[in-house]
């Protein structure tokens, strides 16, 4: 009876979902690469590497080239090299005040720069680097404003968060306030009738900010072209997602908006995801949708996090030596035969010249004189002949 009564409640039981995919080398080539490096080839990711809500999933057989893979790899490494970089400068104390580093991330701004067009828009929090550079911007100019020197993006003036290019609508300092920011700009490129999309970037950690859900509502209201993007590190600060959120599947949670998980580790998955959100806000005008790329950082939440009172060092390291996204890449270039060992090498070689170039550039910029607290205050070409200062009598002229 005692039997009997198990098997009862075990048909009870719901059936478990199938998990994410998160290894950064899942992917399966289909044909032989040809010898046309721009030429494409088929290759096909984990079955797994998508979980869609209310939507269909991304083709998983995918079309790239020699080419594509190899620029990918540079712009990881160029990017990790950059934080690596900006990481040396802040504990020799060249560069203070907030930090935040995205080393383990690669995957999602590479990718997401990958998929979309430059007159795209795309705002994200504080984790912000390798989006400025991406889009636009200069690894100089990103460690400039680091270390507050005139070459920075700002001019030194706006430090780790506030970087910005035409289509790149900064670091966000106020948790979650970029999210409404970004279903505004996407209103803005409907009310113009742009054929373009905005990708809203927020963390695991602020996906439970009631500005979040406001903006989700108001982008379902008006159908914008907005693409909501969960970046799920997996702990917001010091958090784990577990304790921090009843519900952790972040891309189930727009209501009516439909939502799509994604491997966040596999640069493949995440630009194939990409290039499906811009289909769906903007060739076929759906309105918004969600992204959840799950991924993983490495270092703290900032600087001043050690980062393993809340984790274990083994966690950490597991991490890396299993799912990095860079080492996934290149596991994909040696085994597809796109470049061997040495030629990566060289290619790692290029990108530590070329952030170790711009470090020593950015340091040799001056920091921003005493008058140019008193410029950039209005957007350039609208400025009045003169600013008042602190007190009636103190005048700044342009």
């Amino acid at each position: 009876m005692a039997s009997l009564a198990r098997l009862r409640v075990s048909r009870r039981l719901p059936q478990l979902a199938r998990g994410i995919q998160t290894s950064a080398d899942t992917t399966q080539l289909q044909d032989a690469p040809p010898s046309e490096s721009s030429q494409p080839f088929t290759v096909k990711l984990h079955e797994d590497s998508f979980r869609a809500h209310n939507c269909d999933k991304p083709e998983l057989d995918v079309q790239v080239s020699k080419d594509q893979l190899l620029g990918w790899y540079k712009q990881m490494q160029t990017m990790r090299r950059m934080e690596m970089a900006a990481d040396a400068l802040y504990k020799a104390k060249l560069i203070r005040g907030f930090c935040h580093l995205a080393i383990g991330q690669e995957a999602v701004s590479v990718g997401l720069e990958a998929g979309i067009t430059p007159e795209d828009r795309v705002i994200t929090a504080y984790r912000c680097h390798p989006f400025a550079v991406l889009r636009g911007g200069s690894i100089k100019g990103v460690i400039g404003e680091l270390l507050g020197r005139q070459v920075g993006m700002s001019h030194g003036k706006g430090g780790s968060m506030h970087i910005f290019t035409p289509s790149f609508f900064g670091g966000n300092g106020i948790v979650g306030a970029q999210v409404p920011v970004g279903a505004g700009i996407a209103f803005a490129q409907k009310y113009l009738e742009k054929d373009t999309a905005t990708f809203a970037l927020y963390g695991d950690g602020a996906s439970n900010q009631g500005q979040v859900f406001e903006a989700f509502n108001m982008a379902k209201l008006w159908n914008l072209p907005c693409v909501f993007v969960c970046e799920n590190n997996k702990y917001g600060m010091g958090t784990s997602a577990e304790r921090s959120s009843s519900n952790t599947e972040y891309f189930t949670r727009g209501d009516k908006i439909p939502g799509l998980q994604v491997n966040g580790m596999d640069i493949i998955a995440t630009k194939q995801a990409v290039e499906y959100a811009r289909q769906w806000t903007v060739a076929e005008k759906k309105g918004p949708l969600l992204l959840e790329f799950v991924t993983y950082r490495y270092g703290g939440h900032s600087m001043s996090d050690p980062g393993t009172t809340y984790r274990t060092r083994e966690e950490v390291q597991r991490m890396r030596s299993t799912q990095d996204p860079i080492r996934g890449l290149q596991r994909y270039i040696e085994e597809w035969g796109v470049a061997s060992e040495q030629e990566l090498k060289q290619l790692d070689k290029e990108a530590k010249a070329t952030v170790d170039a711009a470090v020593e550039e950015a340091k040799a910029s001056p920091e921003p004189l005493v008058k140019d607290l008193w410029t950039d205050i209005y957007y350039k070409g609208t400025e009045p002949p003169f600013m008042r200062g602190r007190e009636r009598e103190e005048i700044h002229h342009y």
